[in-house]
């Protein structure tokens, strides 16, 4: 989800027109705190050796089309951050809602 210090900072369905770019930071904060918890997974001494699956869920109107580009976003934090790493398989999902109204969620899946 894309909250900051347990608050989503972004909320609403993805309009049919929107520019993709307008919901990137979201995004990326979302995919920030997924990489985030599967961090936190880590006992001392481990690493994240890859990221296995990505899913971008969008909560997006009826007519959006862009659910990949949100998903390059992600894709493109992760290769940032992890570089070959952070290359796996990945999905980009519409749906009605999310919890909290939250426009976008991450999931990951990590390998140790």
């Amino acid at each position: 989800m894309p909250r900051r210090n347990g608050v989503l900072q972004f909320t609403g369905p993805v309009p049919a027109d929107a520019d993709p770019a307008l919901h990137k930071d979201a995004t990326i904060l979302a995919c920030s705190n997924a990489l985030a918890a599967a961090e936190a997974q880590l006992a001392e001494g481990e690493g994240l050796s890859a990221i296995l699956t990505l899913t971008v869920y969008i909560a997006a109107e009826p007519g959006f089309t862009a659910h990949s580009k949100l998903a390059d976003f992600a894709s493109e934090f992760l290769k940032s951050r992890l570089g070959e790493r952070g290359i796996g398989s990945r999905a980009a999902v519409g749906v009605a809602t999310l919890p909290g109204n939250a426009p976008v969620e991450v999931q990951l899946v990590a390998a140790v």
